[in-house]
């Protein structure tokens, strides 16, 4: 009521769910004055930020103003409040105490200006005041809605830039980002809980049973949708399937000819499979130097490359590459970028190879090559699909990969 005494009644009150504000002697009194009382969703000050802006405003001001003394700040607060309502705001143009009462205030600046210039104020009668007050209000509101309209489009337009449309449907499983019991500065993604239905064009009524509240109200800022994992079922190994060879067969040739090729294919089909193979003949062993092991931390991964991450471990998974290990060894995953724009999936083997013993295998000399090769009518080159994956581990290497 002493606010009301102040400026008057209003139609609407928006407020926050504090306690004081969602207590029943607040809606008695809303409810005596007709007024009518909105409330923000839980968790979203953007609602109310003209009241949250200033009140970091004036925690900023008192932060600095009681650096040497904090035990006195309730004392400063007229201050600070008057130096607040007499500066003029960004977004209207006008100081809080001139848009009230339609004229400048006198701060401590003008009493010192006057006491330099000794100037005298000139008397005015109560109808001269008013009639001038009203004539400045009337001046001043059309500039001030101009330059509110003006700020407001410039900082929708900020904040809009980068938002996407979003919509739920009552049924839907949904996460919920609310700060944590421990900590209040912590906030966490907890769920599923299920959407009962939308309130206005942002604002979700979310079913959350169990928690202090069975029903509350969302920002669709504070929502995004549940995805349910995938069950991975353990599948008894099969012999992998061989499927017709996809070989480009060159134009030049003649029917009988590309007849005969295909023929041929067929019937090697197993070798030219873009499905990887595995040989039985040999397999490869990893030995490390006594004592030592190497478990890194995983590399950080953008979230736009993880889906890229999930289909590769699902294909490697379904070939029969990879198996689930709980192995001391740790090497983190890397993903480089190929010429035509896909993603090689790698293992950054770097810090196993520092501790790797390697087999020496003379390389050959590349001009040798070409000399051998200089007088061959026909030049044939393989390139296996996937070699790695076709060669398999020891029982040993296995753990360290």
């Amino acid at each position: 009521m002493l606010m009301f005494s102040r400026v008057g009644i209003p139609k609407e009150v928006l407020t926050d769910q504090g306690t004081p504000f969602m207590s029943r002697v607040m809606k008695e009194l809303c409810k005596l004055l007709g007024i009518k009382q909105l409330k923000t969703s839980v968790y979203h000050p953007q609602t109310d930020g003209l009241v949250e802006r200033f009140n970091k405003t004036l925690k900023s001001m008192l932060r600095k103003a009681i650096d040497k003394d904090g035990r006195n700040w309730d004392l400063l607060l007229p201050y600070l409040m008057f130096s607040i309502r007499e500066v003029p705001q960004a977004s209207t143009g006008f100081s809080p105490f001139e848009l009230l009462y339609g004229r400048h205030p006198r701060g401590l600046l003008d009493v010192v200006k006057e006491t330099w210039e000794q100037e005298t104020t000139p008397y005015h009668s109560v109808v001269e005041h008013i009639s001038q007050m009203q004539d400045r209000m009337e001046a001043v509101m059309p500039l001030v809605r101009d330059y509110m309209r003006k700020a407001q489009e410039a900082q929708r337009y900020s904040y809009n830039k980068n938002a996407r449309v979003r919509v739920f449907q009552p049924g839907d499983r949904v996460l919920v980002l609310v700060p944590t019991v421990e900590n209040k500065f912590l906030a966490t993604w907890q769920g599923p809980y299920e959407v009962m239905g939308k309130i206005g064009e942002v604002n979700y009524k979310v079913s959350q049973p169990g928690r202090r509240k069975p029903e509350q109200t969302y920002h669709i800022n504070l929502l995004k949708p549940w995805k349910d994992r995938e069950v991975l079922v353990a599948l008894k190994p099969t012999d992998l399937p061989i499927t017709d060879p996809e070989v480009n067969i060159s134009d030049t040739l003649s029917v009988h000819q590309k007849a005969e090729v295909k023929v041929f294919l067929r019937q090697n089909r197993e070798v030219f499979s873009a499905i990887p193979g595995r040989t039985q003949i040999i397999r490869h062993d990893i030995i490390t130097e006594p004592g030592k092991k190497v478990c890194l931390k995983p590399y950080r991964v953008p979230e736009a490359r993880r889906q890229a991450i999930k289909t590769e471990v699902e294909k490697m998974l379904k070939l029969g590459v990879i198996e689930e290990s709980h192995s001391e060894w740790n090497s983190p995953i890397v993903l480089v970028p190929k010429p035509d724009g896909s993603i090689r999936f790698c293992n950054d083997f770097r810090k196993l190879n520092c501790i790797s013993k390697f087999d020496t295998y003379p390389m050959p000399r590349v001009d040798e090559l070409i000399e051998r090769l200089g007088k061959a009518r026909y030049l044939t080159t393989l390139d296996l699909t996937k070699g790695y994956w076709q060669v398999p581990l020891t029982d040993q290497a296995r753990e360290k990969t």
